[in-house]
């Protein structure tokens, strides 16, 4: 007596991306509307996913004729050993990849929000002392879906040029010196995507 079964679907060709939590989630599906872009992000990609739960959800996609986005937090791994272990095994493993780009933020992606308002790669001890100073410009600023589903605040990231500022501003900064995000690849990507 078992009910339809429902056919689980093959993904469409394109660009996806999957991420480790809500933040994620909301800013790319907001961008996505505002600037136009031609990519798929949906709630079953993101969550608070371990290394574990991304490298299944990477290699789900990978099956398909698709380019995978997979952004994170690196602070995860920067204070859990066995987290860190898990995350370089899965770069070197797709290091060849070209189907599939990294792009995490020390600490957190409230980091490359701030580059939108400062030039800075000042080292933050954790992604709480960003949001801090991530506060003095978006003085609401929440990691709560009741703040995050909001598109304003992420319409406001992109008011007055401050997308291209924090692009080339995240472009500047070594990963091995202080805070740093290679977040402005994603969107090399997509805006490129977009225009091609």
């Amino acid at each position: 007596m078992g009910g339809r079964k429902q056919k689980i679907r093959e993904p469409k060709s394109g660009i996806y991306i999957v991420g480790e939590g809500i933040t994620e989630q909301y800013y790319f599906s907001h961008i996505k509307k505002i600037l136009g872009l031609h990519c798929t992000i949906k709630p079953r990609f993101f969550g608070n996913t371990s290394i574990a739960e991304m490298k299944k959800k990477i290699e789900e996609l990978l099956r398909g004729d698709i380019f995978v986005i997979c952004v994170f937090d690196a602070d995860v791994a920067a204070h859990n050993e066995s987290e860190r272990k898990k995350l370089e095994q899965l770069q070197n493993k797709y290091r060849k990849n070209k189907n599939l780009l990294f792009c995490n933020s020390l600490p957190s992606i409230e980091y490359w929000f701030l580059l939108h308002h400062e030039h800075t790669n000042r080292y933050f001890k954790d992604a709480k002392a960003a949001e801090a100073a991530l506060k003095k410009y978006i003085n609401d600023y929440e990691k709560t879906t009741q703040f995050l589903e909001k598109e304003k605040w992420v319409q406001d990231l992109c008011s007055l040029d401050k997308l291209n500022q924090a692009i080339e501003r995240s472009k500047r900064f070594d990963p091995e010196h202080g805070s740093y995000t290679n977040i402005h690849e994603a969107f090399d990507i997509l805006l490129n995507d977009m225009r091609g």
